[in-house]
């Protein structure tokens, strides 16, 4: 059995000493956590800021009409409390880095979604500002945008479904019920099913010249496509492309027919929106990239020591952001990581952490709701097992040509090919065996973990079908491995207790263990955001 040092914080913690007594029956805690004078003060000075991006947003065009036209609008609402799910338990640099990257990607959400109001046929119907917009899947790289400076690439899948349902758990049911009773089967996977479900709801915004699809996560996804891309184009007369990645992406001669492809995309935006491909502006997107991949390697090195830094639900979200809803193409992204790099490097040198007691380093494998729930933040303050990273964060390792001559115009479709084929929500559960399974071996030894938990989806069939293999392989190297099932976004199926009940079950007859914080192992927020 792989055996690993508990390390224990030499600094005296600040503040709250448990933290399930912050919670109560109603939507909202009782009362905010107390960090100690400085970082109460920090944390409430954050708290201030997101009520300015609320506050901003129904200022903006649109947004009035917005509110009573969409039923997602509302949940915005509760911005600040997202914050108070994902910081607790932090201090000093640990609290720094998650406000500095989780603010960053709250304040991106609501620039789009006042993109999103106001260009809408319904709301803003800014006519000319629709002009310069094309709908992007938002399960996609919006890699075909890195060259087109002027035209704005528009996710409005994020606000009506994924980032919803990060402020409210509930926020994806109505879609699911809409979905199902138009006769779509209610083993689908809950996120394409929902968006499918808001499109047959007329709950999307109208807007764009055209859109670009992808086919880089699952068949449930590609069927939610299907009938989206229909209504975009019969009713509303937005001119759709399919950008069909190869599934053996992991094989090289799977490049050729990638590239093309990817060229044929960039085709259809010059044809449809009248602009040019800029290879200048492709080069300077792709050196950003590169230096993204550069930062989150460091932090996973040094979470790969006893101090990890940067992990948990906001590690991915920011991973998530970065890399596929700007690759690259913003110039505000890179001063974002220099910040968040300068407070991992302090928090390293200053041994920060985020419990009195690291019991267990665990690696986070499958797909995951962790953004709905505080479940990996919740692991670190009761049971003192420290998620090191996620599946979805251990994206692209490699490096891309980044000056601008003749040999890397050519290398560089197969660059964006590649990209393109390595998005977050496919890189691990497409290209076969090894890169599910092989490849979760080869981050434990690499992070020195000796715990993984195992999400798993009960609608992702692909995933589940290597659940004997996954156990097998476990017990040969003496790994923990822990299975919490979940539905994603339907609370229906699993409750966040019912998710939570399988960990600490697994932590008392497995490990034999009590939690660090008792107060927290049972949880009266089934209600809350």
């Amino acid at each position: 059995m792989k055996s690993v040092n508990v390390v224990y914080n030499t600094k005296k913690k600040k503040g709250e000493t448990q933290y399930g007594v912050l919670f109560n029956d109603g939507l909202v805690r009782k009362r905010r956590e107390w960090r100690g004078i400085k970082d109460t003060l920090y944390d409430f000075s954050r708290w201030l800021y997101l009520w300015y991006i609320v506050i901003d947003v129904t200022l903006s065009k649109g947004a009035v009409k917005g509110l009573f036209r969409y039923r997602w609008m509302a949940n915005y609402i509760v911005v600040p409390h997202l914050m108070d799910k994902f910081t607790i338990g932090m201090r000093d640099e640990t609290l720094r880095i998650t406000h500095t990257a989780m603010d960053f990607v709250i304040k991106d959400v609501a620039s789009l979604i006042k993109d999103c109001l106001r260009g809408d046929r319904r709301c803003g119907n800014d006519v000319e500002f629709s002009n310069q917009c094309i709908l992007s899947d938002e399960n996609a790289m919006t890699v075909p945008f890195m060259g087109f400076p002027t035209v704005k690439a528009v996710l409005r899948e994020i606000p009506v479904m994924f980032s919803a349902n990060l402020f409210n758990q509930f926020c994806a049911m109505y879609y699911l019920d809409v979905a199902q009773q138009f006769g779509i089967p209610g083993d689908v996977c809950p996120m394409p099913e929902a968006e499918a479900g808001a499109s047959i709801s007329d709950d999307f915004v109208v807007m764009g010249k055209a859109a670009v699809q992808v086919n880089t996560t699952c068949d449930g996804s590609l069927m939610g496509n299907g009938l989206i891309a229909k209504r975009l184009e019969r009713q509303y007369g937005i001119k759709t492309f399919q950008l069909a990645a190869p599934m053996r992406h992991t094989q090289e001669d799977v490049l050729e027919y990638a590239a093309e492809d990817m060229k044929q995309c960039v085709k259809f935006i010059e044809d449809t929106m009248g602009v040019k491909w800029d290879w200048d502006a492709y080069f300077k997107a792709i050196k950003r990239v590169n230096a993204t991949t550069r930062m989150r390697l460091e932090c996973l090195d040094i979470n790969s020591t006893p101090y990890p830094q940067f992990y948990g639900a906001v590690f991915s979200l920011f991973n998530d952001t970065d890399y596929m809803g700007n690759c690259g193409r913003s110039e505000v992204f890179p001063k974002i990581e220099e910040k968040i790099m300068k407070y991992v490097r302090q928090g390293y040198k200053n041994k920060t952490m985020q419990a009195s007691e690291y019991r267990h380093r665990c690696i986070v494998w499958g797909v995951q709701p962790q953004y709905v729930i505080d479940q990996l933040y919740w692991m670190v303050n009761c049971w003192g097992v420290v998620p090191l990273t996620d599946m979805l964060s251990m994206v692209i390792e490699r490096e891309f040509v980044e000056e601008d001559t003749p040999e890397n115009r050519e290398q560089a479709w197969k660059d964006m090919a590649y990209l393109n084929m390595n998005m977050i929500m496919r890189n691990h559960t497409h290209g076969g065996y090894e890169v599910l399974v092989d490849s979760l071996w080869h981050y434990v030894e690499k992070m020195n973990a000796d715990m993984v938990m195992m999400w798993e989806h009960m609608s992702c069939k692909a995933l589940n079908g290597m659940h004997g293999q996954f156990e097998d392989q476990a017990r040969e190297r003496g790994i923990h491995l822990v299975w919490v099932s979940h539905d994603l976004c339907d609370p229906r199926v699993y409750t966040r207790q019912a998710i939570r009940d399988q960990f600490s079950q697994y932590m008392r007859t497995v490990m034999r263990e009590e939690p660090l914080d008792p107060t927290l192992e049972f949880l009266p927020d089934e209600h809350a955001f």
